[in-house]
């Protein structure tokens, strides 16, 4: 083992969460705290400059960019420190992981383990918290679940509401073919209704809410 600290960044859109973030950071041995962003933009520039190992990144910031999308942006980079994700939501999960992230925790993860995450993701290892772990064998474990991207965009109007004529003009659709995806994206999630397909594409990560 070398002595060399491990350098951080947070990326938090909220001052509150980057001091205690940094409160219980720097108390750790090895752990220093270079800089802080309160926007997923402003992660991406830092992340750039060359001086960071590890950047804490929540999912959700108030506007512009998310956290995923500055995921990708900045593991896209030759050489670029690695991505773990800290946010108050596991429903995300798939996004941020294609994105590039090396590790996901939540937000009401201990100390301990926190500071455990960012040592493993420094070494390029995963860390994933256990309701995200569990979320992701399942997706696995049913591959049979996955939608295709049109049934995606379907299910994501109903979530939002609209109804199947609505979808289809905004789709470019016919009322028949919408019906036609949620009839295969029910057998798909087996269930019987809008509502419980909504709910566990939702609980699968295969749509966000």
């Amino acid at each position: 083992m070398t002595d060399t600290p491990i350098r951080l960044l947070l990326a938090d859109d909220h001052p509150v969460v980057r001091a205690g973030l940094r409160a219980v950071l720097e108390t750790e041995p090895g752990l220093v705290v270079m800089a802080e962003a309160a926007t997923a933009e402003d992660a991406v520039t830092r992340a750039a400059e060359g001086d960071i190992d590890v950047v804490l990144m929540d999912l959700q910031f108030g506007k512009g960019m998310g956290g995923a999308e500055a995921t990708a942006q900045i593991t896209a980079r030759p050489g670029a420190p690695r991505v773990l994700i800290v946010t108050t939501y596991d429903s995300d999960t798939l996004p941020a992981i294609e994105a590039g992230a090396t590790g996901y925790l939540l937000k009401d993860a201990p100390p301990e383990e926190l500071a455990a995450a960012v040592r493993t993701a420094a070494t390029g290892r995963t860390t994933l918290a256990p309701t995200v772990a569990d979320r992701l064998m399942n997706r696995l474990r049913a591959p049979g679940t996955a939608l295709t991207r049109r049934e995606t965009e379907v299910l994501a109007l109903v979530a939002d509401g609209l109804s199947n004529q609505a979808i289809g003009d905004r789709l470019h659709l016919t009322e028949g073919t919408v019906k036609s995806h949620l009839a295969r994206i029910y057998v798909k999630l087996d269930v019987d209704s809008r509502t419980a397909a909504v709910a566990t594409a939702t609980d699968l990560g295969l749509i966000r809410r």
